[in-house]
């Protein structure tokens, strides 16, 4: 089950980005259990939607308990958002990224509680957060972020684009600014439009009362079918987690797990 779940490929990667294991001072204390182990284990709850209290202890050796509090602390660190980075890396170096076409998008799920929650008005009011994507020409996520369900998608263009890390590439300098910029009508905004040719970015933004909705999934198929990849993991489908830096850390091993795939074709 470990195995399956983290390969080797994925654990060598994970052992780059893991923080080091505190030491006792005093000594003695009970004999820690393996980062290898505990990380099988958050994927399986990831992946699986389970809770933490259901986790199968005899299966994987730490507890529920256990592997929550490494989450916790692994989240902290921010150890997801490094291992997504260092998996695109990966991605970058093998050419396997496109940059010439990207696309932005946001997906609505129903909260329970928490930070970055609100009301959602297109679900009757209902508490939701949303989470936010940008994904290359083939639908890899290169960034990610949350919003409550009440944020307008067009708050979420700027931060998106500014939070894309420098990736490496095959040849030259390591990239973080697409070529071209794909959206919707939610993101026709004179403004935004302005900030992206600032930047050099040239954008294809849907016009209100304009363009028919019928080509918009031309070019952005591809992002629409990572929102269907991110449903594989079950943890996202309805919100949990109080903490928004927990939500954010799932959706980060579901972009992660999503790109690594990709890296062992």
């Amino acid at each position: 089950m470990v195995e399956r779940l983290v390969p080797d490929e994925l654990w060598e990667l994970f052992q780059r980005v893991v923080p080091e294991v505190p030491i006792r001072p005093q000594g003695g204390g009970r004999r820690r259990h393996g980062d290898r182990e505990v990380l099988a284990a958050i994927v399986f709850v990831a992946t699986s939607g389970c809770t933490w209290q259901q986790l199968p202890a005899a299966s994987f050796g730490p507890s529920g308990a256990t592997a929550h509090r490494r989450f916790t602390e692994w989240t902290k660190a921010r150890v997801w958002a490094r291992l997504h980075r260092l998996v695109l890396d990966e991605l970058g170096s093998r050419g396997a990224l496109d940059w010439s076409r990207c696309a932005i998008d946001s997906v609505n799920m129903r909260a329970l509680k928490g930070d970055l929650t609100g009301p959602n008005p297109v679900d009757r009011g209902k508490y939701g957060s949303k989470i936010h994507l940008i994904t290359e020409r083939t639908g890899l996520p290169i960034s990610v972020g949350i919003s409550g369900a009440n944020v307008h998608d067009s708050q979420a263009l700027i931060p998106l684009v500014k939070g894309i890390p420098p990736i490496r590439s095959r040849r030259g300098p390591r990239r973080r600014k697409p070529a071209k910029l794909h959206a919707d009508k939610g993101y026709d905004y004179r403004h935004l439009r302005k900030w992206l040719s600032r930047r050099g970015i040239r954008h294809r933004i849907a016009r209100k009362g304009i363009e028919s909705s019928q080509r918009l999934g031309r070019h952005r198929w591809t992002i629409e079918r990572t929102m269907a990849w991110l449903a594989g993991c079950r943890r996202l489908h309805r919100r949990y987690e109080r903490k928004a830096e927990h939500f954010l850390a799932f959706t980060s091993i579901a972009c992660t797990l999503i790109c690594y795939r990709r890296l062992t074709k």
